[in-house]
């Protein structure tokens, strides 16, 4: 059975309004140790914001992270999938547009959030999994008299190797003329 996205979102997810100031989007991502709001308006997802945007919008020259808004900063097309969706199909989208986040949602409301840390803990959970220790496990082959060199076997020939051989080509510098010999002494 696949894996779906409900199985490793976070679930507790913190959100922000579109007109709230940069700073408290600040405040919350700080206070809670995460890296991406989603942002919501009338209680809707509208877009999403991350500690990179904010620090992206606060190097512009007279931003003042007390007066500019979230909506200002957020990103409008989050990438956002249904619950159910599968692991896999969540990856493979996010590791190919390089987003860092997938938000949960079903028709319009947050159900949760994705983020890479939550797919690192996926990677981690699979690959302690009893089925992908046994797949890891090294096999080790069967090895018979012949393969081992043993009596009454011979040895293949070994391969010639060709090796591409780059001639430079020669051209002729002409010759350097001497430096004049300095003279050593004081000033």
């Amino acid at each position: 059975m696949p894996h779906t996205i409900d199985e490793f979102m976070t679930r507790t997810v913190h959100t922000i309004g579109t007109k709230s100031p940069l700073s408290e989007a600040h405040r919350i991502m700080n206070e809670h140790a995460i890296r991406h709001l989603p942002v919501l308006e009338g209680g809707r997802l509208v877009g999403v914001v991350s500690m990179r945007d904010l620090h992206l919008i606060e190097t512009l020259k007279g931003v003042d992270p007390q007066e500019v808004t979230v909506d200002e900063a957020m990103s409008q097309d989050a990438y956002t999938v249904p619950p159910g969706t599968a692991l896999l199909e969540v990856a493979r989208t996010m590791a190919m547009h390089k987003y860092g986040s997938a938000v949960v949602a079903r028709d319009g409301r947050v159900d949760g959030i994705f983020t890479t840390i939550d797919a690192l803990k996926a990677l981690e959970a699979l690959l302690a999994s009893p089925q992908a220790e046994a797949l890891s496990a090294p096999r080790r082959k069967k090895t018979t008299p012949r393969q081992l060199g043993g009596p009454g076997t011979r040895k293949a020939p070994a391969k010639k190797v060709a090796r591409a051989v780059t001639k430079r080509p020669t051209t002729k510098r002409p010759a350097r003329k001497a430096a004049p010999a300095r003279k050593r002494g004081g000033r």
